[in-house]
């Protein structure tokens, strides 16, 4: 497929994505990005830096959605991403500190995991 051809598709894919499927695939990359970042871990603190940030740019979104009074979810839904957005942030900000190849595992099992409900997958 040309250049020109596969942006014209995500274009077209972004117009009819719902905000649960771009929420989706907003995870699934995040989670895709920690993951190369385990199966290449060399300490590079420059790449390992990037995917956290941006794993923890995106749980940041997340939660004030999910704390906001104008949210239509449900109060319980809402508490439970809440609380799992507490613990990702918390291990974001802790691996940033201090980089731990096997304790990402649990950041990209949640982002999967999540992705795979909101896709109606999981």
């Amino acid at each position: 497929m040309s250049h020109a051809a596969a942006n014209a598709y995500a274009r077209a894919a972004q117009t009819v994505a719902t905000p649960r499927d771009i929420e989706a695939q907003a995870l699934l990359k995040a989670a895709g990005k920690l993951q190369e970042v385990v199966d290449r871990w060399d300490d590079s603190t420059a790449t390992i830096h990037e995917a956290l940030t941006f794993n923890r740019k995106l749980w940041s979104i997340l939660l004030s959605a999910a704390i906001d009074n104008d949210n239509p979810q449900a109060m319980d839904v809402r508490q439970r991403i809440a609380n799992i957005g507490t613990f990702v942030m918390t291990r974001t900000m802790e691996l940033q500190l201090d980089p731990q190849r096997d304790r990402m595992k649990s950041l990209i099992d949640i982002n999967r995991n999540l992705a795979a409900g909101l896709s109606g997958n999981g």
